[in-house]
């Protein structure tokens, strides 16, 4: 049999073990995938010391590993090296054999794409994480010039409270890339002035649980076009699995 898994905290939002152990189930694959929750440090994005001995031990007995939130980029040392695209991304989300891969930036680019309009030239990346790397790499491969908003912003980024009318209209497509909404937490959504939303505008959530989070809530109201983020997980779960069974390198196109 062979073992796959996920670390992140927490994990209760993942559907990556439903959505792998049914594949495994419907073509009859002897595999299973487990959650492997690890907290993280006080700081919140790090490796607690007390942990690294286990993530070493899921590093070389499981057969393939996700990589979620605070973790993307916590899990970086710990590797022997990076694909192409997970080190212009500078974030990794699957691995294989202690090689480290991107998959988050082809499943967003896939379900961004079809729902771009000619207009969308600017976006919003709301959050500074490792699903924030893979939605500016994502963006700029499809055209789209983006800009990073943070609570504490550093040079080249937004904060929050400067989202005045002229940037919001000048930024057409919204990404969450930050965890506020998902599941348990669905009354929390990010302090962008969604009364300066208006029809011209489309949100993209990276959270996909729960299917509309009260970010795309406020957006469709405002007449927004929503997405949220089921079929980035399915895309960058698919090239997951091309990874962990072809050993080849995927990069976006």
């Amino acid at each position: 049999m062979r073992h796959f898994g996920i670390i992140g905290y927490p994990l209760l939002h993942s559907f990556s073990a439903k959505y792998f152990n049914e594949k495994f189930a419907t073509e009859q694959i002897d595999a299973e995938y487990s959650l492997k929750p690890l907290p993280p440090s006080p700081e919140g994005k790090e490796i607690r010391i007390g942990d690294e001995h286990l993530l070493n031990e899921l590093l070389d007995s499981l057969d393939g590993m996700n990589v979620t939130m605070p973790y993307k980029q916590a899990v970086i040392p710990y590797l022997d090296r990076l694909d192409e695209t997970a080190e212009s991304v500078g974030a990794v989300n699957v691995v294989h054999q202690r090689v480290g891969y991107n998959t988050d930036c082809i499943g967003f680019m896939e379900s961004l794409k079809p729902l771009l309009r000619e207009y969308d030239r600017k976006a919003l990346v709301l959050g500074t994480g490792g699903a924030s790397k893979a939605a500016c790499y994502g963006l700029k491969k499809l055209g789209v010039t983006p800009t990073l908003v943070s609570r504490t912003p550093k040079e080249g980024m937004l904060s929050y409270k400067e989202l005045n009318e002229e940037i919001m209209a000048g930024h057409t497509v919204i990404v969450n890339c930050t965890p506020l909404g998902m599941l348990p937490d669905v009354n929390s959504c990010p302090p962008i002035p969604y009364e300066l939303i208006t029809p011209r505008h489309l949100l993209f959530d990276c959270v996909y649980n729960p299917e509309e989070t009260l970010f795309l809530q406020k957006g469709k109201a405002q007449g927004a076009t929503i997405q949220n983020g089921i079929g980035m997980l399915l895309g960058q779960a698919k090239a997951a699995w091309e990874i962990w069974n072809r050993e080849q390198h995927i990069t976006c196109f």
